[in-house]
C-alpha cells in the first residue's frame, strides 16, 4: 500500500517525514493544542464542527496557526482526497489537525508555529471485539486535572494523568478502558471520550466543567433526542455507574462503545443494552455504515 501523506508547515509530505523538533515547545513543554476526525468509508465526519472546536482551543491558549478556519479545512479535505488510494478495503482514517507555539524559548517570543494534519489508518483490532460484548471500565487513584488548572474544553496533549491513569487500570485488566475522577470524585471522562449511563430510561452524563465538549457526546445528544429518550446532565459518582441499567462510553473514533464490567463488577442487563443499541443503529444510519460491523469484521491487509 502505498505511505499516508500528511501536511505538515505548508508541505504535503510522506506521513514518514512528518516529524517535530526535539526543541519544538510542543514536545518540550505540552505547548500544543489538537483535533481529531475521522472518515466513514472514505468520507470524512463533521469537520466543520471539529474545527470550530479546534480554533476555540487555539484562541484560549493564544495560539496562531497563520490559516483561519476554511483554509484548515479545505486543507483538511486535500489530505483526505490524497490518502484515498491508500484506504484498506473496508478501512478508513483518523485526520489530527495540531499546533505548536514552535522552537522557541519564551511563551512570548516571536517563532513560526508547527502545524501538522496527520492521517492514520484507523487500528479496529484494539477495540472492534468490544463493540458487542462492552469493555471493563476502571476507575483508577490519578484524576483529571482540576479546572482551576486546565479547562477540559481545550483539547490539548499534556495528558501525562492520562497515561497513568492508563498505566493503572492496565495492572487491573490489560484491555480495561480508564475513566478519570474529578477533584471531588465526580466521574469526568474516559481518556478517550466521554462517559454516560442509562438508569430507568434516562442517559446521565457529567457536564463540561471536568470533561471535553465532545463532539460525538453532542451528537448522540442529538439522536437522543430525535429517538424521544430523555438526557440529563449531573454529578454522577461511582456508586451511580455500578448500579446503573447500563453504562456506554463515545468518542469520534469507536463511537459509541459499551461497558459490560466496571472495576470488576459485572453489570446486570444485556450488553450492550437496548437504549445502547438504539444510538449504535441511529449512528450507523446517520454516517451510512454499519461501524459496529466494521470494527468486529475489517481485517488489515497482511
Amino acid at each position: 500500500m502505498p505511505e499516508l501523506i500528511a501536511y505538515l508547515n505548508g508541505e504535503f509530505v510522506p506521513e514518514s517525514q512528518c516529524v517535530v523538533h526535539a526543541t519544538d515547545r510542543g514536545f518540550r513543554l505540552g505547548d500544543v493544542v489538537y483535533d481529531l476526525q475521522r472518515t466513514f468509508d472514505g468520507r470524512i465526519f463533521r469537520l466543520r464542527e471539529h474545527l470550530e472546536r479546534f480554533m476555540r482551543s487555539l484562541k484560549y491558549t493564544r495560539l496562531d496557526p497563520g490559516l483561519d478556519i476554511d483554509e484548515l479545512e479545505s486543507l483538511t479535505r486535500e489530505v483526505v482526497d490524497r490518502n484515498q488510494a491508500a484506504r484498506h478495503p473496508g478501512g478508513d482514517f483518523t485526520i489530527t489537525q495540531f499546533v505548536t507555539r514552535g522552537r522557541t524559548r519564551g511563551v512570548t517570543d516571536a517563532a513560526n508555529p508547527t502545524i501538522c494534519i496527520l492521517p492514520q489508518h484507523i487500528d479496529f483490532g484494539q477495540y472492534g471485539p468490544f463493540h458487542r460484548d462492552g469493555v471493563h471500565v476502571v476507575f483508577p487513584r490519578t484524576r483529571a486535572y482540576p479546572v482551576e488548572s486546565l479547562d477540559p474544553k481545550v483539547k490539548h496533549y499534556s495528558r501525562m494523568n492520562f497515561v497513568l491513569a492508563n498505566l493503572e487500570s492496565a495492572d487491573v485488566d490489560p484491555n480495561a478502558f480508564p475513566v478519570l475522577l474529578d477533584s471531588d470524585g465526580n466521574i469526568a471522562e474516559h481518556i478517550l471520550g466521554n462517559f454516560f449511563i442509562v438508569t430507568d430510561g434516562v442517559i446521565r452524563m457529567p457536564g463540561d466543567r471536568s470533561s471535553l465538549q465532545g463532539d460525538t457526546r453532542r451528537s448522540v445528544v442529538e439522536l437522543a433526542a430525535q429517538l424521544g429518550i430523555p438526557t440529563t446532565e449531573e454529578d454522577l459518582q461511582p456508586y451511580d455507574a455500578y448500579t446503573a441499567d447500563e453504562v456506554f462510553m463515545t468518542n469520534t473514533t469507536y463511537c459509541i462503545m459499551p461497558a459490560g464490567k466496571i472495576d470488576n463488577r459485572v453489570l446486570d442487563g444485556e450488553v450492550p443494552g437496548p437504549v445502547t443499541r438504539q444510538l449504535q443503529s441511529a449512528w450507523s444510519e446517520m454516517v451510512g455504515i454499519d461501524f459496529v460491523d466494521q470494527a468486529e469484521n475489517y481485517r488489515p491487509p497482511s
